[in-house]
């Protein structure tokens, strides 16, 4: 769809079947969060909710391979990001109320995921568009492998792996925030990246 001014206007979810997916996909993990964080708070670790950490992994991973061949939709640019942080830092906290993780760690991703998606936010409602940067993939799967072997069952009595992987990800999830920034600075220094 394009608009009057002839740049391509993003639909609210998108009409075609890659869209429709991705989005569904979506939904599922952002329903799924807060049912993993109980299965954690419930019995950690165990079998079941090991299997659960992958599979939302894998819907993750199936939204964005229908991502890519989907026309980009609103409701996809801001729920697939904010899913991702969702189960992580639900199920970060969970693993941090179960005595997995140390606190520290999981309010530096906390600080960081909040901070940068209201940056994010607070630049997208003035029309300019911050695109993601590779490195932000690299984090969440980082982020998710930490989750993943904190609720592995092999690993209770040697779950300061999960706690080495969760610091890991927190030097993933600083720099890719710095790199938001900084890309944010440049946007506004130059013409910067508008949204239609």
């Amino acid at each position: 769809m394009n608009s009057s001014d002839g740049t391509a206007k993003m639909d609210l979810i998108g009409s075609d079947r890659w869209a429709l997916g991705a989005n569904a996909l979506t939904i599922i993990r952002f329903i799924s969060a807060p049912i993993f964080a109980w299965m954690i708070l419930s019995d950690n670790p165990s079998w079941i909710s090991f299997a659960f950490g992958w599979f939302l992994g894998a819907t993750d991973w199936f939204d964005g391979r229908l991502a890519r061949r989907a026309t980009p939709t609103k409701f996809g640019a801001f729920f697939d990001p904010l899913a991702d942080k969702l189960v992580v830092l639900l199920s970060g906290f969970a693993l941090v109320s179960v005595g997995v993780f140390h606190w520290l760690p999981m309010t530096l991703i906390l600080i960081r995921e909040v901070g940068i998606q209201l940056y994010r936010t607070y630049w997208s409602r003035r029309g300019l568009s911050i695109p993601a940067r590779p490195s932000a993939k690299y984090k969440v799967f980082v982020q998710g492998l930490a989750i993943v072997a904190g609720v592995f069952p092999l690993l209770e009595n040697n779950f300061w792996v999960a706690e080495v992987i969760l610091w890991i990800a927190v030097a993933f999830t600083l720099v890719s925030g710095a790199q938001y920034v900084v890309d944010g600075r440049g946007a506004m220094s130059t013409t910067g990246e508008r949204e239609s």
